[in-house]
C-alpha cells in the first residue's frame, strides 16, 4: 500500500501541472484526455470537462490530503490482516469528521486480505465533491500493472458517494415531498330525477389536476417499508360537457339542459376543493436504495374552495365565452378513498369521492367522481 501512497502523490502533483501536458485531439462532444506513463508502468488517465474544473482541484492541499490517505490506509491494512475475510473495505468521510476544512467527502479502502489469501489487488477511491474521483488500483501479481484515473464531472467514479447520499435519504425517519397529479374525471353512480336529462361527460378532456404537499413518516425500524402519508392537497376537477349539454340552476336544484339555438364548442364545470389524505404507503427499494414498488392506500377529507361553469358558442358572427361562478348546490364538505400504485419511475393513483356531487335535494341529479391518472413525483 506503501506504493498506493506514492502514486497518489504523483497523480496529484500531476493533476496540478497537467495543462503543461500535450492533449490528444477528440471531439469536441468528449471530455479532454490526459494520458501519462509513470516510470513503473503505472498509467494515469486524466478525464476532465474543461480547465475551471481543474483549478477547483488545487483547493485541496495536497500535504494534508497524503497525511489523511497515510492515515486511513494504515487503519486499513490493519483491518485487513486481522480479518478472516479475503476482502475488507473501510469508507471514511473527512469532510463530515472535519467540518468547514476543504477536505474529500468520502475516502473507500479496500483491502485484500493476508499475504496468503488469493488477492487480486488493493483498491483506494476518493470522492472530493460531486466533481472529483480518484481511483488507485494495485495489482498484486507482479506484473507492475498499477492503474491509476482521476475523473471530474458526472463520471462513474462518482456513483459510490451518490448511492452513499441516496441510502442516507432513503433511511430518514420522515421526510416531505412535492408532487403533481395529472388525470381524468368520471361520474359514477348516476341518479337522475325523472323528466331530467342525464349528465354526459367528455372523459378525455374532463382533466383533474391536484398540487401535493406531502409529509412522510417512516412507521416501526429504520429500514422498515412502511410510511404514512398526510398533507394538503389543492385539486382542480374539469367537468367537460358532451354535445349541447350545460349546467344551470332552476329554484335551488341544478339541472343538465341542453342549448341547441346557442352553438356550443365548450361547456364544462369546473371545482377547486383542499384535501387532506391519510394513507398507509409500503415502499419497496433494492439493493442501491432505489424505489422499486410502491403501493398505498387510504382515505381523504376536503372541502370546495370556489366552482363556475363555462361555455364557449358562436352567436353567428363572433366566438363568445360566458363564465357563471356559483355553488350550484354543489356539496362542500368531500370525502372518499384514494390508492397508488408505483413501479420504478412510474406512479399511478385513483380517487374516489364518496359524497354526492349536489347537495341532498330531490330535484337536482346525483353522482360520485371517479379521478385517475398519473402521478409525477420523486419517491426516491
Amino acid at each position: 500500500m506503501k506504493r498506493l501512497s506514492a502514486l497518489l502523490a504523483a497523480l496529484l502533483l500531476l493533476a496540478l501541472a497537467a495543462p503543461c501536458f500535450a492533449r490528444p485531439a477528440l471531439s469536441a462532444h468528449l471530455d479532454d484526455t490526459i494520458v501519462v506513463k509513470l516510470p513503473n508502468q503505472a498509467v494515469m488517465t486524466l478525464f476532465v470537462k474543461n480547465r475551471q474544473q481543474l483549478r477547483e482541484l488545487r483547493a485541496y492541499k495536497l500535504d494534508s490530503l497524503m497525511i489523511l490517505l497515510d492515515n486511513y490506509i494504515a487503519q486499513a491494512e490493519t483491518a485487513g490482516k486481522s480479518s478472516k475475510s479475503d476482502q475488507v473495505t473501510m469508507e471514511f468521510y473527512p469532510a463530515k469528521d472535519q467540518p468547514g476544512k476543504q477536505l474529500p467527502e468520502q475516502i473507500r479502502i479496500t483491502m485484500r486480505g493476508e499475504d496468503n489469501a488469493p488477492r487480486r489487488g488493493d483498491k483506494v477511491e476518493v470522492s472530493m465533491g460531486n466533481l472529483f474521483g480518484v481511483k488507485v488500483e494495485e495489482n498484486a501479481d507482479g506484473n507492475g500493472s498499477d492503474r491509476v484515473s482521476v475523473h471530474m464531472g458526472s463520471t462513474p467514479e462518482s456513483d459510490s458517494l451518490k448511492a452513499a447520499k441516496r441510502a442516507e435519504k432513503a433511511n430518514r425517519s420522515g421526510h416531505s415531498d412535492f408532487s403533481v397529479d395529472l388525470g381524468l374525471n368520471a361520474l359514477t353512480n348516476k341518479s337522475v330525477p325523472q323528466n331530467q336529462l342525464s349528465p354526459s361527460l367528455r372523459t378525455a378532456a374532463s382533466r383533474y389536476v391536484s398540487l401535493n404537499w406531502h409529509y412522510l413518516q417512516r412507521l416501526g425500524s429504520q429500514r422498515s417499508p412502511l410510511y404514512l402519508l398526510t398533507g394538503p392537497e389543492l385539486s382542480f376537477n374539469n367537468y367537460m360537457l358532451e354535445g349541447s349539454q350545460r349546467l344551470v340552476s332552476v329554484n335551488g336544484t341544478t339541472q343538465i339542459v341542453t342549448a341547441p339555438d346557442l352553438n356550443l364548442e365548450k361547456s364544462k364545470l369546473a371545482t377547486t376543493a383542499l384535501n387532506l389524505p391519510v394513507m398507509a404507503m409500503l415502499n419497496f427499494r433494492n439493493a442501491n436504495s432505489k424505489s422499486v414498488f410502491r403501493v398505498g392506500a387510504g382515505g381523504f377529507v376536503g372541502y370546495r374552495l370556489g366552482s363556475h361553469t363555462k361555455i364557449k358558442y358562436n352567436d353567428g358572427e363572433h366566438t363568445r365565452k360566458d363564465k357563471d361562478r356559483d355553488s350550484f348546490n354543489l356539496t362542500d364538505f368531500q370525502y372518499g378513498l384514494q390508492g397508488t400504485v408505483g413501479l420504478r419511475s412510474v406512479t399511478l393513483f385513483a380517487k374516489y369521492n364518496l359524497n354526492d356531487f349536489f347537495k341532498n335535494n330531490a330535484n337536482s341529479f346525483q353522482a360520485q367522481t371517479l379521478s385517475f391518472g398519473i402521478s409525477l413525483t420523486d419517491f426516491d
